[in-house]
């Protein structure tokens, strides 16, 4: 059999006239109209006044942090159940990363630790320079509450909304809050332009800094002139009509996660110590991907037994994110939180949803999760 992936990139043949139509024009260096035209898209999206396209979404945190002044010493607050491109710009920039446990409700950002780590960080005199929140498997965090507190404090925030294009808060789009927000679109996400992310802000000024310093900080003179350190970060215009193309079929993918969330639940909700990550609103969420958790205690499974038994038939899945603070490189970072993401990460995964993977695919997925509950 085929194999069956996580979240595989979903092609069209628009796709492919896209990028054809890019490189019939000439236009394949890192500037061009499919790049302009790319970020006016996902400005037009999130109501953002100013966009900035580039090869990931790691690029984007960086040049934000970049932007908002972050360097040795200071301190930057950030989920733990994440992805380790969530912090590791802080420590590109020599800052120090301090890491915040999730809440049940949505396994996002803990407002209530997020309130803790202000108080006695400040209180210490160790007030944080700013906040990354994650938009986690494409649902958006407490936002009200953890906008406010970033006010209150008057510290900055960052919205990695990287896997959460097309969800949304409040009515508000992902990608709209804080003072820079990015998304990414890696091979992997519900949109892809091959490799690749988006910074955006209301702030114009900053923005367009960050485009200078994105295309190695080239003053505007004739010859090479660099007055500050600047990186090759620039998406190319070819990959850029890649993703203004996907783009423009972005509802229907978000239709097609929805349908396997809603199948797979369906199909498996009734085993026992079987939980589905928790969706606050169905209209709200992306559904990047479907989460489980199984409770070896409750259903004679694990796990660890699952992800094997699926890749035995050639099919991936894969546990839910490693805390950060339990990863080996962050080796001692402080923490404010209540460890529910730890319970999370040794009782959860994720099953194949990408918008490309058909009925009898999925059909066979819950065959085989089923299975184990019959093995044990």
């Amino acid at each position: 059999m085929a194999r069956i992936y996580l979240s595989p990139p979903d092609l069209s043949e628009a796709d492919h006239k896209a990028v054809a139509a890019a490189l019939a024009s000439n236009w394949v260096a890192p500037v061009g109209p499919e790049l302009a035209s790319f970020e006016a898209s996902v400005c037009e999206m999130t109501g953002r006044q100013a966009g900035l396209a580039l090869n990931s979404g790691t690029a984007a945190l960086h040049l934000a942090l970049r932007e908002l002044g972050i360097g040795k010493g200071d301190i930057v607050l950030c989920p733990s159940f994440t992805f380790a491109a969530s912090a590791n710009p802080i420590l590109y920039c020599g800052a120090t990363p301090v890491f915040l446990g999730s809440e049940a409700r949505t396994w996002n950002l803990d407002p209530e630790a997020l309130k803790e780590a202000l108080e006695v960080l400040s209180a210490s005199g160790q007030k944080p320079k700013a906040v990354i929140v994650v938009q986690l498997y494409g649902q958006c965090a407490e936002m009200p509450a953890i906008e406010k507190l970033c006010a209150d404090h008057e510290v900055a925030l960052i919205e990695d909304a990287a896997e959460a294009l097309g969800a949304s808060c409040d009515g508000r789009p992902a990608g709209s809050f804080g003072d820079f927000s990015f998304f990414s679109f890696n091979g992997n996400k519900i949109i892809t332009s091959s490799g690749g992310g988006m910074l955006l802000s209301n702030d114009v000024a900053k923005l367009e800094h960050a485009r200078k310093l994105s295309m190695q900080a080239r003053e505007p003179v004739t010859h090479y002139e660099h007055c500050e350190l600047g990186y090759n970060y620039r998406m190319s215009n070819v990959l850029a009509a890649l993703g203004r193309s996907q783009l423009a079929d972005l509802e229907r993918r978000i239709s097609v996660r929805k349908g396997h969330y809603a199948a797979y639940e369906s199909a498996l909700g009734d085993l026992p110590g079987l939980a589905f990550m928790p969706v606050v609103d169905a209209e709200a969420a992306n559904f990047w991907l479907t989460c489980i958790t199984i409770d070896p205690l409750k259903s004679g499974t694990d796990s660890a037994s699952v992800i094997k038994h699926l890749e035995e038939s050639n099919i991936e899945a894969r546990p839910l994110w490693k805390p950060l603070r339990l990863q080996p490189v962050f080796e001692g970072i402080q923490y404010f939180g209540n460890h529910i993401e730890e319970d999370l990460f040794s009782k959860g995964l994720c099953l194949p949803s990408g918008s490309s993977l058909t009925d009898n695919e999925r059909e066979t997925i819950i065959k085989l999760v089923r299975s184990c509950y019959n093995k044990s």
